[in-house]
């Protein structure tokens, strides 16, 4: 078996990151991309249905409101979910919280499958912002599951997981938003229900799978589940050497019990690491990844695609996002997790200008097809750059940088303010591009050369590091005087 040639995977380990990260990564994913094919479908609907209601049509005002609202509703509970990860990790656990998530996913199925039938666009809002804290919890709960049950020599490569699946939801989901598919005026809801199969799998797969070992050990006081936990997970016996790390890890945790959000922003053991964390998902999402996708269409149709062309264009750049995160998925515990953002964002930065100088060309010339099709190129490396190293690393490294006392309030902080800075790209960026066209892209030039500044001084290398190791070079550099 294939598998078993890997050091630290097994045949078990695969089922158990395959049971998290298909049910949770998924519906992220797949809930990002499935709104934008059946969008204008939607605006329809709604007219319709309001007709049918009040015997008026919706002007263009109202319409475009409440399909920013549905939209925008998504990041916001994204917000909520992301707050609510360390309540839920402590208090149900990381398997727990997982399983207890799902109902989230399958009351927004419903309401998805049937706000047509019942003639209600407020179901349809409502089950945005059910599925958006879903997904808020799913990317805190996920890859602390996903690192805590991890081999050492494999974190990395693990936590890189849910971003790989999360890149094979967004291309399954523009796949299904084909006219030819789901992207019909009667099967449009039937593409947003299908969020409920994945939650169906994970309650029908992740109870097979243990509790995470360390939850079990250092949050629960369980060395008996614990070792049971880990030896199912890796498959032997033989795990005294990693109980004995995680025993050294609960015996420093003893020292500070829990972590509280007062504690966590004053310690400077924890604030530093916290900083971080913060950065690295303020950079996912600021690093012109919006912006980029927004424009491809435009790009798209000054090289003279038509619809149908630029639509494979975007399956195309779909594809290559998804090749790009399973090679950096391999990778991660090659070069480092600091080696492969670093590389990603300045690749991001020479992309990103060179785009703007294409745009910029194309703008004054009517004839300049070699130009549109060179921004083509641009926009395909520019999402085989975010997926190299940006995309995946933030999601999993917040997990890498905390013990297990701090790890749930640090994830929960860091989830809630990348959905925070996903829900203000949202908001800003296409009042931005209708201000500024082409000159908005200077605005992530000097935001990836800030990035790449903080990465390059203030990020360390995780890679190969145990915990003990990471959270005793914070404190050095705490009470060294080398702070963030």
């Amino acid at each position: 078996m294939v598998i078993l040639s890997v050091p630290g995977l097994n045949a078990r380990l695969a089922f158990a990151i395959s049971a998290a990260a298909f049910g949770s990564a998924f519906q992220h994913g797949y809930n990002l991309g499935v709104i934008n094919a059946p969008l204008k479908l939607m605006g329809q609907w709604m007219n319709e249905t309001n007709y049918e209601r009040t015997e008026e049509y919706l002007t263009d005002g109202q319409k475009t409101m409440i399909l920013s609202i549905m939209v925008s509703i998504y990041c916001v509970g994204g917000m909520i979910g992301g707050s609510l990860t360390g309540v839920f990790a402590e208090r149900f656990g990381r398997k727990g919280g997982l399983l207890l998530n799902n109902i989230f996913a399958i009351v927004a199925a419903i309401l998805f499958g049937f706000c047509k039938l019942a003639g209600s666009y407020e179901m349809l809002v409502a089950g945005r912002l059910v599925i958006g804290i879903n997904n808020g919890l799913n990317a805190g709960l996920c890859p602390m599951y996903l690192s805590e049950i991890a081999p050492v020599n494999l974190r990395g490569a693990i936590g890189t997981a849910y971003q790989l699946v999360l890149t094979i939801s967004i291309l399954i989901s523009q796949i299904m938003g084909l006219e030819n598919i789901l992207g019909t005026e009667e099967l449009w809801p039937v593409a947003l229900a299908l969020t409920g199969i994945p939650a169906i799998f994970q309650l029908l797969t992740l109870p097979v799978c243990p509790e995470s070992p360390k939850f079990l050990l250092i949050t629960k006081d369980e060395p008996v589940a614990a070792q049971r936990a880990l030896t199912w997970l890796r498959n032997t016996t033989n795990v005294q050497d990693e109980m004995g790390e995680m025993r050294n890890e609960a015996e420093a945790s003893k020292l500070v019990p829990s972590v509280s959000l007062r504690e966590i922003t004053t310690n400077p053991t924890l604030r530093i690491p916290l900083i971080i964390s913060m950065m690295m998902m303020i950079a996912q999402q600021l690093s012109g990844i919006n912006a980029v996708i927004f424009f491809s269409t435009e790009i798209y149709k000054s090289a003279g695609l038509d619809d149908e062309a630029s639509l494979n264009a975007t399956i195309a750049m779909g594809t290559m996002n998804v090749l790009m995160t399973f090679a950096s998925l391999v990778m991660v515990e090659k070069f480092g997790r600091k080696t492969l953002m670093l590389a990603g964002l300045s690749g991001m930065l020479v992309d990103v200008f060179l785009l703007f100088i294409c745009l910029l060309v194309n703008q004054g010339e009517t004839e300049a097809n070699w130009i549109s099709f060179a921004s083509i190129f641009l926009v395909i490396f520019f999402v085989v750059m975010f997926a190299t190293g940006p995309g995946s690393i933030p999601w999993f490294f917040v997990t890498e940088l905390f013990a297990q006392n701090a790890r749930p309030t640090a994830s929960s902080i860091a989830v809630a303010i990348n959905w925070t800075a996903a829900f203000l790209v949202g908001l800003g960026f296409l009042p931005l591009a209708q201000a500024l066209g082409a000159y908005v892209f200077l605005i992530f030039v000097v935001l990836l050369i800030l990035f790449i500044i903080f990465t390059w001084f203030k990020v360390p290398e995780t890679k190969g590091r145990t915990i003990d190791e990471i959270t005793a070079m914070f404190k050095q550099k705490a009470y060294g005087g080398n702070s963030v």
